[in-house]
């Protein structure tokens, strides 16, 4: 367990500052589309410090696909959901969400499409490239 608690602080670590990077290029875009006009300290404090979290452990809940007892269904699930907790509980604090129901559920919506989208593209890769590798070994 010490292993894999290294593992997802080290990808952790090693992925979190990309975060504040996307959210300088989101409040730039904003910016030059007029959408937002100024910032205030603790809003870019808040939304820096919160995406910073959010990259780190979405980078480091990767590592329940290396257990190797965890199904991967299971690990599909966990990492699903540890992401979207990750993610909610972000847009929350940042006020990015609308309050009420119904933005949730639209959030959830989208969030659920994205990650199936997301994850069937990588097994039909994976797929491609697995069954390319054994035609080459059977045709040898």
């Amino acid at each position: 367990m010490k292993k894999y608690l290294l593992k997802f602080l080290h990808r952790g670590l090693a992925v979190c500052a990309g975060g504040p990077l996307v959210l300088a290029v989101v409040y730039g875009i904003l910016g030059g589309l007029g959408v937002v006009e100024a910032l205030m300290p603790f809003e870019v404090s808040l939304g820096i410090i919160s995406i910073t979290i959010m990259a780190f452990i979405a980078a480091g809940v990767t590592v329940v696909y290396e257990i190797e007892r965890l199904p991967l269904a299971s690990a599909l699930l966990i990492h699903g959901i540890a992401l979207y907790i990750d993610y909610a509980i972000v847009y929350l604090v940042n006020g990015w969400l609308a309050d009420g129901i119904i933005p949730f559920l639209i959030f959830t919506a989208i969030f659920v499409v994205g990650y199936a989208i997301v994850w069937t593209i990588v097994y039909l890769y994976n797929k491609k490239k697995t069954d390319g590798m054994n035609k080459k070994l059977s045709s040898k």
